[in-house]
């Protein structure tokens, strides 16, 4: 996967003013495993709140960072 900001997720999904209501969805987000939550980032591209904190949003990016170049 990629990571990307609220703003380019409401872009992507076509609403580009939901910016708010995209970020609230990914927070009450029960399915990560399905639906990576913490591939979210700020729009500066920095790390932004994850409910796993973020000690562990930036573990999850550098090992599926690692990954991509292992497959």
């Amino acid at each position: 996967g990629r990571t990307m900001s609220y703003g380019e997720m409401a872009r992507h999904i076509g609403m580009p003013q939901a910016v708010r209501a995209v970020a609230n969805a990914n927070g009450a987000n029960s399915i990560s495993i399905f639906a990576p939550c913490h591939r979210v980032i700020g729009s500066d591209r920095s790390l932004t709140g994850y409910g796993g904190g973020l000690s562990a949003k930036k573990f999850l990016l550098e090992l599926e960072s690692q990954l991509r170049f292992m497959l």
